[in-house]
């Protein structure tokens, strides 16, 4: 018997056409790419924690809180988009 992702895996492709298979370069570069956006998105927040620690103004706190925020944004963005690239290559 089927998942339920199974088979919500074979209607899309039925849909939109086949799936894209990755190759295991490909899955290692992938691979790779959440290993380095995982510590850099660590290391942000580590960063942004021991500044935060040492705050004492609540102004700077909501600042520093969404400088903070801003920035995971950029690096999920970007990460996301690395990975687009190599499912979208061909």
């Amino acid at each position: 018997m089927k998942s339920a992702y199974e088979l919500a895996m074979e209607r899309l492709e039925k849909t939109s056409g086949a799936t894209k298979k990755l190759s295991d370069e490909e899955k290692g570069k992938i691979a790779e790419i959440d290993r380095i956006y995982k510590a850099k998105i660590a290391e942000c927040k580590l960063g942004f924690e021991q500044q935060i620690e040492a705050l004492t103004d609540f102004e700077q706190l909501e600042t520093l809180k969404a400088k903070m925020a801003e920035e995971l944004r950029g690096l999920n963005a970007k990460w996301e988009e690395k990975k687009e690239a190599i499912w979208g290559s061909e």
